[in-house]
């Protein structure tokens, strides 16, 4: 099983990336999908889920400013990130959640990908 985060980079304030997160060895398609971020120094955070039936949930911090959407097949989950800040400077991790239901925290899921670096510039 293999969660593949990509996508990261550095971008000014202002600016958009958006990150993919390519699953493989099994199906995630009735698993909630999570994206989470580590800053350094800091402990890691939820950013923003979406449940098999196509429900999302976001952190305050990134509410209105990031979309999280599936692929048709199930197999790919995205992060849209526009007008980033550079508060939102971290390692962002995708991750498969135990279940069906929309969960915030990272006890709460099971398969983690490898993390992609995201650094916004001033």
């Amino acid at each position: 099983v293999q969660l593949q985060a990509s996508g990261g980079g550095l971008v000014q304030a202002g600016g958009s990336l958006r990150l993919s997160c390519a699953t493989s060895g099994r199906t995630f398609s009735r698993n909630g999908m999570g994206w989470f971020r580590q800053a350094p120094g800091k402990e890691r955070e939820f950013v923003a889920v979406i449940g098999w039936t196509g429900d999302t949930y976001y952190a305050d911090s990134v509410k209105g400013r990031f979309t999280i959407s599936r692929d048709k097949t199930q197999s790919t989950v995205y992060l849209q990130m526009n007008s980033l800040k550079p508060e939102d400077t971290a390692v962002y991790y995708c991750a498969a959640a135990r279940g069906v239901a929309i969960v915030t925290a990272t006890s709460r899921y099971d398969y983690w990908g490898q993390g992609t670096q995201v650094t916004v510039s001033s």
